[in-house]
C-alpha cells in the first residue's frame, strides 16, 4: 500500500467479506484489524482481489505417528486450528505436512499443534527414515520370536495335535507383545481419546485388550482353550503390515533422495592464482569458477568458460544420449563430464540449482492431495467411530442370540481389527509418490496431485510452434536476388545490419554470410518490422513485408515462397527496390511427429498455435499431421484461442515455452511447459518438460492416466475390501487372526499395486 487510497481500497475488500462487521487499515503499519468471524483464508483472498497481498510463510514438516487416514485429518485439523494457518495438507505416505500461513506464524506454534494433537514433530529430510525403518524390522522380528510357539500350537490343532504351551506359559509369550512392542497402539489410541476421535491404533488396543483380557480371565477360571494365541498374532501381523509398509514408503521416496544424491559434496574451485584447491560444494559462491574432471559429476549450475565435453545428463533430464558442451554452453548440478575437463563458471548454487528446484518440485507433488482424496478424508473421519458401533453391535447381537460371552467377543474383535482405514489413507497419496517419481525420472516434472486429475481428462492438446514444435534456431533457406545483384553481395549487406543483433533471424542471416562483414552506420531498429542502417555509403532496410509496403519499392519481380518467413532487403532512396528476398524456416523438432501421431492413438486431438502467417503455419502442421491450426495470433489470441476451446466443453493442455505462451498456458486447463522456455512460462504451467522433446507430451499423459487408473484401483480395492471383510468379521466367519492377517494384506496390497508405477518409462 502507497497511501490512503489504497488503505480505503482494502477496507472496503474486507468489509465485503461475509462475516465482517468491520475492517480498519492502518497504511504506518500495513496492518487490518477486522471483527467479526470470518475465516483467515477468505480475508487474504479478498485482500487478493483488491490488488495487494498478504506476506505468507510456508512450512514443510515431517510427522511421527500416523498410522492411518485419520490420524492424516486430525493433524491437519490441529495445524488448522492455529491463529494466522491459511492451509494445512497432509501426506500419510510420505509422513509430511505442508503448511501454508501468513507471515508470523513460527514453526514452534505448528510443532505444539502436532504434539497436542497425540504425534510427534520430526525433521523432514530422508535421512530420518533409516532409524524408522530399523525399529520397524526389530519389532517385527521379537514379535515373529514370542508367537512362534502360537503357530507351532497352530499347525498342530491342524493335525489333531495339542502343540499349544501351558496357559501361563502363553501369558508370558502374549504378555510382552501386548503391552511392549503393542504398547505403540495404546498411546496413539489414548491420544485420540484426547482429541475426541478414535484411529486405526484404537481399534486395534481395543480388539486384542478384548482377546488378551478374556484369555487372562478364561485362565484364571480354569479354561482348556484360550486366545492369547489371538492377540499376539494379531499384533504380529500389524507389525508386518507397517514394516511392509515403511518400506513401501522409503521406496516411493527414492525419486527425491535419488535425486538429492546427484549432488558432489566436493568441489575443485580455481584460486586467483589459478591452482584448483577443493573445498566442500555448499562453500560455492555465484561468480567462482570450478574445475570439473572427466568422470566427475558437476557440483553447480553454470556456464562452460574453457573445455568441451560430452555431458550425461540423463539422471536430471532422462535423455539417454550424451550432449556436447562447450564454451558458453550451460550445465546443471549433477550432471557427468564424460571424455573432456570443463572450466565451468558458477551461476546458482543451494536451492536455485535445476536439481535443487527438480527436487522441491517433485516433493511438492507427492505431498499435494488429489481432488478425489477428499472423498477419502469424508470417509475416514466417521469410519472409526461407526466401526466401534458396529462392533458393539456385534457383541450385543451374538448375546442376545445365545452364542456366549467368548465367542461374542471373539466376533466384536474381528470386527474391530479388520476394519482398519490404513488402506484407505494410503491409496491416493502412495499412487501419487510412485507416479511423479517415475515421471520426475524421464524428465517430466508434474507440479502437484490436481495437475495430475487435470491431464487425466485432456481432449485436446494445443501447441505453440516455434520452439515447442520447431528446434527454434531458424535457418536461411532460400536467398532471391533483384536482377544485378549477386547472392554474395546480398548477403554482406544484409549481415552488415544484423551484425549487432541476437534475434534468431539474425543468427541465421550472419552463419550463412560467414566472414567479415562490412560496419554499419546510422544503425536503426524498428520495432515489430525490422532494423535500417548504411552501408557501403547505401540506406538500407531489412524487413518484414510491412516495412515493404512502409518503404513504397516494388516486389513484382520476387514472390515470396508461401512457407517461408520473409525477409525484404530494400535499398531506400528517391526510387526505393528490393535488392532481395530472404526466406527463413524453422525446422521441426525430430519427436514432433511421432509425438503428434501417439496423442492420435490415445484418443486426444492435437492443434497448433502460431504468430507466424497462416501460409508458414500451415505448411509445418501439414508436415507433423496437425489438422488444427491458428496462425498470426497475438499472446492474448492465443489464451483468447484456448478458452474458446474450453468453452465447447473440451478439456485443453497447451503446451510452450516463451513468455508470450504463458497466457495461453495459465488459461489451458492443463500447462505443460518446456524446460528450455523461460521462468515465466515454466511458473504458469502444471507440468514441466526438462528436456525440449515434443515426445514427453503424450508421455505425460499416459503416467497421468496410469497414476489416476492406480488410484482408483487403490480406492476401490481399499473400499471393497471394508465391505466385504466387515460383515464377514460380525457375522463370525473370520477369527481375530485371519482378519489380523487380511488387515495386514490389503495395505501392504495397495501400495504393491502404487509401487507398480515405479517400473513405467515412457
Amino acid at each position: 500500500m502507497t497511501c490512503a487510497t489504497c488503505a480505503q481500497r482494502v477496507e472496503r475488500a474486507l468489509s465485503r467479506v461475509p462475516g465482517v462487521l468491520g475492517a480498519r487499515v492502518n497504511l504506518a503499519t500495513e496492518r487490518a484489524a477486522v471483527e467479526g468471524g470470518a475465516p483467515l483464508p477468505a480475508l487474504v483472498e479478498a485482500v487478493t482481489r483488491a490488488g495487494y497481498a498478504v506476506p505468507e510463510a510456508r512450512f514443510d514438516l515431517g510427522i511421527g505417528g500416523m498410522t492411518c487416514a485419520t490420524c492424516a485429518g486430525r493433524v491437519e485439523r490441529a495445524l488448522r486450528r492455529v491463529p494466522g494457518v491459511l492451509e494445512a495438507q497432509v501426506n500419510l505416505a510420505s509422513e509430511r505436512a505442508t503448511v501454508r500461513a501468513v507471515a508470523g506464524v513460527e514453526a514452534a506454534a505448528l510443532g505444539e499443534a502436532i504434539r497436542r494433537a497425540g504425534y510427534e514433530l520430526r525433521e523432514s529430510t530422508p535421512e530420518r527414515r533409516a532409524p524408522e525403518g530399523g525399529r520397524e524390522r526389530r519389532d517385527l522380528l521379537l514379535a515373529a520370536l514370542l508367537s512362534a510357539p502360537f503357530f507351532l500350537g497352530m499347525i498342530g490343532m491342524a493335525f489333531g495335535r495339542n502343540w499349544m504351551p501351558g496357559g501361563w506359559v502363553q501369558l508370558a509369550l502374549a504378555a510382552p507383545v501386548q503391552f511392549w512392542l503393542g504398547a505403540r497402539f495404546y498411546r496413539a489410541g489414548w491420544a485420540a481419546l484426547r482429541a475426541g476421535t478414535g484411529n486405526m491404533d484404537l481399534l486395534v488396543a481395543l480388539g486384542t485388550s478384548a482377546a488378551f483380557g478374556l484369555s487372562l480371565w478364561g485362565l484364571l477360571r480354569g479354561w482348556h482353550h484360550l486366545y492369547f494365541e489371538a492377540s499376539a498374532v494379531v499384533i504380529l501381523f500389524i507389525l508386518l503390515g507397517k514394516y511392509l509398509e515403511a518400506r513401501a514408503r522409503r521406496a516411493t521416496g527414492a525419486a527425491i533422495e535419488a535425486l538429492l544424491a546427484l549432488r558432489p559434496q566436493v568441489a575443485r574451485r580455481l584460486a586467483a592464482d589459478g591452482r584448483e584447491e577443493e573445498v566442500p560444494a555448499a562453500a560455492l559462491a555465484v561468480g567462482d569458477r570450478v574445475v570439473v574432471r572427466p568422470g566427475e559429476r558437476i557440483p553447480a549450475d553454470g556456464v562452460v568458460r574453457e573445455g568441451e565435453a560430452g555431458v550425461d545428463e540423463s539422471a536430471l533430464t532422462g535423455e539417454s544420449r550424451a550432449v556436447e558442451r562447450g564454451p558458453g554452453g550451460k550445465v546443471a548440478t549433477g550432471t557427468v563430464a564424460l571424455d573432456g575437463r570443463l572450466v565451468v563458471e558458477v551461476r546458482a548454487v543451494g536451492a536455485e540449482t535445476v536439481l535443487a528446484r527438480t527436487a522441491a518440485l517433485v516433493a511438492a507433488a507427492q505431498a499435494s492431495r488429489a481432488p478425489v482424496q477428499r472423498l477419502v478424508d469424508r470417509v475416514s473421519a466417521v469410519f472409526v467411530p461407526v466401526v466401534i458401533g458396529i462392533a458393539a453391535l456385534t457383541l450385543v447381537g451374538w448375546l442376545l442370540a445365545g452364542a456366549g460371552a467368548e465367542a461374542a467377543v471373539l466376533r466384536a474383535v474381528a470386527v474391530l481389527v479388520i476394519a482398519c482405514p490404513c488402506a484407505l489413507g494410503l491409496a491416493t497419496p502412495a499412487a501419487i509418490m510412485a507416479g511423479t517419481g517415475a515421471a520426475a525420472r524421464a524428465g517430466i516434472l508434474i507440479r502437484d496431485a490436481e495437475a495430475i486429475e487435470r491431464a487425466g481428462a485432456i481432449d485436446l492438446v494445443a501447441f505453440d510452434k516455434t520452439g515447442t514444435l520447431t528446434e527454434g534456431r531458424p535457418r536461411l533457406a532460400a536467398v532471391r536476388t533483384a536482377p544485378g545483384v549477386t547472392e554474395a553481395e546480398a548477403l554482406r549487406l544484409a549481415a552488415a545490419l544484423q551484425a549487432g543483433s541476437e534475434h534468431p533471424l539474425a543468427r541465421a542471416v550472419l552463419e550463412r554470410a560467414g566472414g567479415a562483414v562490412p560496419p554499419v552506420a546510422e544503425f536503426r531498429a524498428l520495432p515489430g518490422r525490422g532494423v535500417s542502417g548504411m552501408v557501403e555509403g547505401r540506406t538500407l532496410l531489412l524487413g518484414s513485408p510491412r516495412l515493404l509496403a512502409e518503404s513504397g519499392a516494388d516486389a513484382a519481380g520476387l514472390a515470396a515462397a508461401e512457407t517461408f518467413t520473409p525477409a525484404w532487403l530494400i535499398e531506400a532512396g528517391p526510387q526505393p527496390r528490393v535488392l532481395a528476398l530472404l526466406g527463413f524456416e524453422d525446422a521441426e523438432r525430430p519427436g514432433a511427429a511421432p509425438a503428434i501421431a501417439e496423442l492420435g492413438e490415445l484418443g486426444v486431438r492435437a492443434a497448433m498455435l502460431s504468430g507466424d502467417s497462416p501460409a508458414v503455419a500451415g505448411a509445418m502442421a501439414a508436415r507433423l499431421g496437425i489438422a488444427e491450426v491458428a496462425a498470426g495470433l497475438l499472446p492474448a489470441d492465443k489464451a483468447e484461442r484456448v478458452a474458446a476451446w474450453r468453452a465447447t466443453g473440451q478439456r485443453v493442455a497447451m503446451v510452450g515455452d516463451g513468455v508470450n505462451d504463458a497466457p495461453a498456458l495459465a488459461a489451458a486447463d492443463l500447462g505443460i511447459a518446456m524446460g528450455s522456455g523461460t521462468d515465466i512460462a515454466i511458473q504458469a504451467a502444471g507440468i514441466t518438460l526438462l528436456r525440449s522433446d515434443p515426445a514427453l507430451v503424450p508421455a505425460a499423459l499416459q503416467v497421468t492416466r496410469r497414476t489416476l487408473r492406480t488410484i482408483r484401483q487403490n480406492l476401490g480395492w481399499a473400499f471393497g475390501y471394508n465391505l466385504i471383510g466387515l460383515p464377514l468379521a460380525a457375522f463370525g466367519l473370520l477369527s481375530p487372526m485371519l482378519a489380523g492377517a487380511a488387515m495386514a494384506f490389503s495395505s501392504v496390497s495397495v501400495l504393491a499395486n502404487a509401487l507398480r508405477l515405479a517400473r513405467w518409462r515412457p
